[in-house]
């Protein structure tokens, strides 16, 4: 994304040391796109459609989300389910970034509208190395801007 660098990366992390740890390696692989990082499904929610909290802030025109599965409130589902079904989110690119392993979900989010699922490894040095590869990933990848 470095030649788009207008593309704002809305977060849904609920483990804040996940997020931290997201952060400083998209950092360390030259992202240096605004991150918005919000804990759990609703604040995602509101976010997306400048609702609750979020209400006097429009959303930025290109957005990617890195969406965990696993969050309260609303989880990762329900957000992905309602973001694909709107006219106004449903081409914003998301990307499932969650420990969950099993086909049946990852099939789940797929057929949900995810564009990429991506399983944080346990091991510590193995989620650095998933992180600076999605980093990698992201710098090079092109998201349409919103309309």
């Amino acid at each position: 994304m470095t030649d788009v660098q207008h593309v704002a990366i809305l977060m849904v992390e609920d483990d804040p040391g996940h997020a931290r740890l997201i952060e400083i390696n998209l950092r360390r692989a030259h992202i240096s796109n605004p991150i918005i990082m919000v804990d759990n499904g609703q604040k995602a929610v509101d976010f997306l459609f400048s609702e609750g909290e979020y209400a006097n802030q429009p959303c930025p025109r290109s957005l990617l989300v890195l969406l965990d599965l696993n969050i309260p409130v609303l989880d990762g589902y329900q957000v992905l389910k309602r973001m694909k079904e709107n006219e106004r989110t449903h081409r914003i690119p998301v990307v499932i970034l969650t420990t969950t392993d099993d086909t049946r979900e990852i099939q789940k989010c797929y057929e949900l509208g995810c564009n990429i699922y991506i399983t944080k490894p346990i091991n510590y040095d193995k989620f650095i190395e998933a992180i600076r590869n999605l980093g990698l990933f992201l710098s090079v990848i092109k998201i349409p801007d919103g309309e």
